[in-house]
């Protein structure tokens, strides 16, 4: 018996088919959500480059100008959704897409998160290169980053994704722009008015100055964005639309513990209460814990002044910069904040002038109603012998040009001045010491005459 035995011939694996991309990807990488997130990046950039003399270097003040800028963005971004909402009505393709094997809610995810996605990573990295512009002018304080995650959550959900919807329901070219506009007056009222426990809710509401949120703030107001989106979208686009009942009533419970917390909402920053001194000076000079890096330049810039007052009696204890009137022993100290004035991006832009309204301050007498003329002249010697203004000489050529009564008047003040700068050391210190004895006295009684 004869066998018969074929070539086995070896087995050929077939080339696995090529996987089409994911729809997400395909959003995300091209079309219009890249360019949404570019818009937000570039705004926000924008905006606070206008105001980088403000902000730089202080902690708080970069938190409040970002979170400020979601009265521009979080519109913005609504928009962009509602455009990317419209495309499918505006090309005609709407149709094509119910045929989809997909749900509704899962089509309708594909086109709206990109540009969440998108609107997302520009605001955050807006945020990023806002905060790496503060390090290198930080002066005491810590990055305050509690609001940032809650802001670029009100960015995504309670704007881009509810653009979105609304784009689904008008898609008409010019829905976009009012969507923006509408969006702009909602988060803008509640700020303009100040008023009502409306305020509470809105996610762009201003952070009061020298507050910080309690803890809880930043994830219950991301909690109530966040909810109020999700149930707008599952009511919209899920096939069990009672879905949406869940994160509205979680919506709900968010908005009712901020309304009811009120102004609870923040506590005062205890750093801004804390005043670090320099000791080595009299009077001491205090400034804010949170701008502890200034203390070297103040106290430099008030050197002049230090140094004339030693060996003086009856001066204050300290120069402190809290706001409000000082107590009877402290000497307001020209404030720090906000930035943009004194202060740029870590430097005194004026030291003399600085110089000058501390010494201005160290000789006030705001508490009297009129003061006796006389005592006005001897207070315009001290200040000028202290720490004259840079504008000094200006003023005294205008009053050269003025009437005879101004210059009568200049005349009698170069006299003073020229009377204490002309004393010995020790006299001159005695009559210092006698003129500040009499701080706030409002008549010429006491006082020491020049």
């Amino acid at each position: 018996m004869t066998l018969l035995t074929e070539r086995s011939e070896p087995r050929t694996t077939p080339a696995p088919r090529p996987r089409a991309p994911h729809p997400l990807r395909a959003e995300a990488v091209r079309g219009f959500a890249p360019w949404a997130g570019a818009a937000v990046l570039l705004t926000v950039c924008a905006l606070l480059a206008g105001s980088s003399d403000r902000w730089q270097g202080d902690w708080a003040e970069t938190r409040s100008r970002l979170h400020s800028a979601l009265l521009i963005a979080a519109p913005l971004a609504a928009a962009a959704g509602c455009r990317q909402g419209g495309r499918e009505r505006r090309r005609g393709t709407e149709e094509l897409w119910g045929t989809a094997v997909r749900s509704p809610l899962a089509r309708f995810l594909a086109s709206a998160l990109p540009v969440a996605f998108w609107v997302l990573a520009g605001y955050v990295l807006a945020a990023a290169l806002a905060l790496l512009a503060t390090w290198p002018y930080a002066q005491g304080d810590r990055p305050h980053l509690a609001p940032l995650p809650a802001d670029a959550l009100v960015v995504v959900a309670a704007c881009a994704l509810l653009g979105q919807v609304v784009g689904r329901l008008a898609p008409w070219r010019v829905t976009a722009p009012l969507v923006a506009v509408a969006g702009y007056l909602v988060l803008g009222l509640p700020a303009l008015t100040h008023s009502g426990d409306g305020r509470q809710l809105d996610p762009a509401f201003p952070v009061p100055i020298g507050s910080d949120p309690v803890r809880w703030q930043p994830p219950v107001m991301a909690v109530w964005a966040g909810g109020l989106a999700a149930a707008v979208i599952l009511a919209y686009a899920a096939r069990r639309r009672y879905t949406a009942l869940l994160p509205l009533a979680a919506a709900t419970a968010a908005g009712v513990l901020l309304v009811q917390t009120g102004d609870g909402l923040w506590h005062d920053d205890p750093l801004g209460r804390r005043q670090v001194c320099d000791t080595s000076t009299t009077p001491q000079i205090c400034v804010s814990a949170r701008y502890e890096g200034l203390l070297p330049q103040v106290t430099e810039a008030l050197s002049g002044i230090t140094g004339r007052l030693e060996g003086v009696r009856d001066l204050p204890v300290r120069f402190e910069d809290h706001p409000g009137d000082p107590r009877r022993d402290e000497a307001q100290l020209p404030m720090l904040e906000p930035f943009g004035w004194s202060v740029v991006r870590g430097r005194l832009t004026d030291p003399r002038q600085y110089a000058w309204e501390a010494a201005t301050a160290l000789t006030s007498r705001d508490r009297c109603t009129t003061t006796d003329p006389s005592v006005s002249r001897v207070d315009d010697a001290v200040v000028n012998y202290l720490a004259a203004s840079p504008a000094q000489q200006y003023f005294d050529d205008q009053d050269a040009q003025g009437d005879p009564a101004r210059r009568a008047e200049l005349k009698a003040r170069l006299t003073a001045r020229g009377r204490l700068a002309s004393m010995g050391e020790e006299e001159r210190r005695a009559w210092l010491s006698a003129y500040f004895a009499t701080a706030g006295r409002c008549g010429a009684e006491g006082v020491p005459a020049l």
